[in-house]
């Protein structure tokens, strides 16, 4: 092959588009046989591709150039003896078939979702997001490329790994020790919006948006922006003096995770009861004073605070009996806390939702939401898929504030037979 004769007769400006659209061909697979055309072509390059072929220039609009022609004329030269492929080959380099491009892309991206394979295997309770994540796309775009997938993913995995944080961290000590910078899981990072969906995943944290949202989705697996924000309820509570100044009264205390992590209460009661809902307390503080049983409430999905303060009781010996709303939303948080301490149920089983739902009369609401599943109690979750009414706490105060006062038996009735028909 001539080089220096290749360059000049094909490899100028003018004929760049012929040189580029058998490069096209050539990386699809395609022959190179048959017409190209240029729908407006400049004086210059009609010019040029006329030169090219030794012709008359056309009359037409269009400029046509058949590939065969342009080969007969390279090997006929000398020019490129082994013909059009060769000579572009020559010019612009080898070609690689767009096949053979996309097996080794997707070879990558295999490679790069390696560690998300590793972490499922070793940590089941990540199985199914690792699935979903490997599908839903948000890899490729938060990295773009396998190289930078692999980074963020092995990222990523170590975060995970460490999850649940126990005792709850600072998230930037956290993201120090773990990544290497105090900022590496601040909001808008690829890594923590990776992470804290799958943080989220492993305590079932509810979707949701914003600061305030992601500041508790973080601390739903120990991981905090600050260790005061996070906060507990609770009513007569001994082992510090400043519970017992407050039990003493009755009146309610809250608990910071600062507190906790300093001064947790250095005795434990032998039940504490745990309800979903701030009226419930504020009612056995009303009612029954210095005199209610040792009660938590957990406002909602547990928080970083509550989760220490109920796991320090449970090593210091304590038994859980619980409550909460009788809809979606309600067994979703029990689940949630079944799965940090074990707890028996405090009139919240089929037989209780039935009694309420026959206590509501017409007032009752309707469930709303995703079903979920009640493991202490598979008929509950059945019930209230047949009725489809929600039942709050507030609803039953009575009947729990009677199980709270000191003297009472305290278990409502999780004693009793289960459910068996309606």
């Amino acid at each position: 092959m001539d080089e220096e004769r290749l360059r000049r007769l094909l490899g100028g400006a003018d004929l760049a588009w012929i040189v580029e659209r058998v490069r096209r061909r050539l990386e699809r697979g395609q022959p190179l046989t048959g017409a190209v055309s240029l729908a407006t072509p400049s004086p210059v390059q009609r010019a040029a591709a006329e030169r090219l072929l030794g012709r008359t220039p056309g009359a037409g609009r269009a400029l046509t150039v058949r590939l065969d022609a342009v080969d007969a004329v390279l090997v006929r030269s000398g020019v490129s003896p082994e013909g059009l492929e060769a000579a572009v080959t020559a010019l612009t380099g080898r070609v690689v078939p767009l096949d053979e491009v996309r097996r080794s892309e997707e070879h990558a991206w295999e490679e790069a979702y390696a560690p998300l394979g590793l972490l499922a295997e070793d940590l089941p309770q990540y199985a199914i997001w690792a699935v979903r994540v490997r599908h839903d796309g948000l890899v490729r775009r938060l990295a773009r490329t396998p190289t930078a997938a692999r980074q963020l993913l092995d990222q990523t995995v170590r975060v995970l790994r460490e999850l649940p944080a126990e005792p709850a961290r600072s998230l930037s000590v956290f993201a120090a020790d773990v990544l290497g910078s105090a900022h590496a899981l601040d909001d808008g990072t690829p890594v923590a919006t990776l992470a804290l969906s799958g943080a989220r995943a492993l305590t079932s944290h509810p979707e949701g948006a914003g600061a305030a949202w992601r500041r508790a989705a973080w601390a739903s697996a120990g991981l905090l922006r600050d260790d005061v924000s996070s906060t507990v309820l609770t009513l007569n509570l001994r082992g510090t003096p400043a519970l017992d100044w407050m039990a003493d009264r009755g009146e309610p205390c809250v608990l910071t995770l600062r507190q906790l992590a300093l001064r947790p209460p250095r005795t434990a009661p032998p039940v504490v009861h745990i309800c979903e809902n701030p009226a419930v307390l504020s009612a056995a503080a009303d009612v029954h004073g210095p005199d209610a049983r040792p009660l938590v409430c957990v406002q909602g999905q547990p928080s970083a605070a509550a989760l220490t303060l109920l796991n320090h009781l449970y090593t210091m010996g304590t038994a859980f009996h619980y409550h909460g709303d009788f809809d979606w939303g309600g067994l979703r948080i029990a689940a949630t806390l079944m799965r940090h301490v074990p707890w028996r149920p405090w009139r919240y089983t089929a037989v209780d939702y039935w009694e309420g739902v026959a206590a509501s009369g017409a007032g009752a609401r309707p469930l709303a939401g995703n079903p979920a599943p009640s493991p202490w109690d598979p008929d509950l979750a059945l019930a209230l898929a047949e009725h489809g009414t929600r039942i709050e706490e507030e609803a039953v105060l009575d009947l729990l504030l009677t199980d709270l006062r000191q003297g009472a038996d305290g278990s409502g009735r999780d004693v009793r037979r289960r459910h068996q028909s309606r």
